[in-house]
């Protein structure tokens, strides 16, 4: 490989499979080989010598500062520790690129079996770099939204009101643009991008929606109401949710990693993020393919359009 000089990558990994362990001893001798710098967060770094695994040269990096700088941050797990890339990389701008090693890794633009030939796109930095959509989420748990937010968070594929307690159902009304359209008493309610789209919104019933398509998709789960559809609305609107008074509290998960207690009577509002998450794609096949291939959906018989005459 050519050598190159300043650059570097900030690796992740899921320290805890054995093939994460293997998959980032190669990806940093390769890196390394061809003369780009590899950073590394020291908790996996200590992880990884505990398995056996030491590498060096590395530079050791803080969280806070993880991604700054860095050309690229590669994660090598499932759409879990992409999740947990993100919150490093979004501040920094930084693309991501995900190799999976889980299950479906909807986020992730490569496989384990493709690692030699994705590490050698990075090294020619062989890769198209994409914006996807991301939510503001500010929390008032006095209710009221003309004042200071309690908690101020933010969401990649989604940001989901759910029951505080597993025997008890939450009460919300739904808030569209400042106007009241729906209450309900249900599981949760699920507010995604298009990029979420296919997490928690998927299972619960939501549509797929097309990543440059800019929408809010809104998804209430197992609500106790006439009309509880899900719902696309505009990328400008603002979505409340409101928690009923008198009613059992609930919690706010953002992508599953961050929590906020919601007592009765708060009130969280969502709208467009302005700052992005960057995704790496070393692939230009369309949307509609990565689909087929990571649900493995059934579409054999297909003959597409024929030239007339043929």
């Amino acid at each position: 490989m050519t050598r190159t000089g300043g650059r570097s990558v900030l690796l992740l990994a899921h320290t805890g499979r054995p093939a994460a362990v293997r998959s980032a001893r190669l990806v940093h001798e390769s890196l390394s080989g061809a003369g780009l710098t590899v950073r590394m967060l020291k908790g996996e770094v200590d992880e990884l010598a505990e398995a056996g695994c030491v590498l060096s040269p590395i530079e050791v990096v803080e969280p806070e500062s993880a991604a700054e700088g860095v050309e690229l941050v590669m994660v090598l797990g499932g759409d879990g520790t992409l999740l947990r890339a993100a919150e490093l990389a979004r501040p920094a701008g930084a693309p991501l690129l995900g190799v999976n090693l889980g299950h479906v890794g909807f986020l992730a633009e490569a496989e384990r079996e493709d690692l030699g030939a994705t590490v050698r796109s990075v090294v020619e930095h062989n890769y198209d770099v994409e914006e996807r959509m991301t939510l503001d989420v500010a929390v008032f748990n006095g209710g009221r939204a003309d004042g200071v937010p309690s908690v101020r968070t933010w969401a990649l594929n989604d940001a989901t009101l759910e029951k505080g307690e597993s025997r008890r159902i939450v009460e919300a009304v739904l808030e569209v643009d400042g106007r009241p359209l729906s209450r309900w008493a249900c599981d949760g309610v699920v507010c995604a991008t298009p990029t979420g789209s296919t997490a928690h919104a998927f299972s619960a019933g939501g549509p797929v929606v097309w990543p440059d398509v800019e929408a809010l998709l809104v998804v209430p789960l197992s609500a106790h109401a006439l009309f509880a559809r899900p719902l696309v609305v505009g990328p400008q609107a603002t979505v409340a949710l409101e928690v009923l008074p008198d009613t059992a509290p609930g919690v706010l998960w953002c992508d599953g990693r961050r929590m906020v207690e919601l007592p009765a009577g708060a009130r969280i509002e969502i709208t467009r993020a302005d700052t992005p998450v960057r995704l790496a794609r070393l692939h230009r096949a369309p949307f509609t393919d990565r689909l087929v291939a990571k649900f493995g959906l059934p579409v054999a018989g297909w003959r597409g359009r024929r030239e007339q005459g043929r």
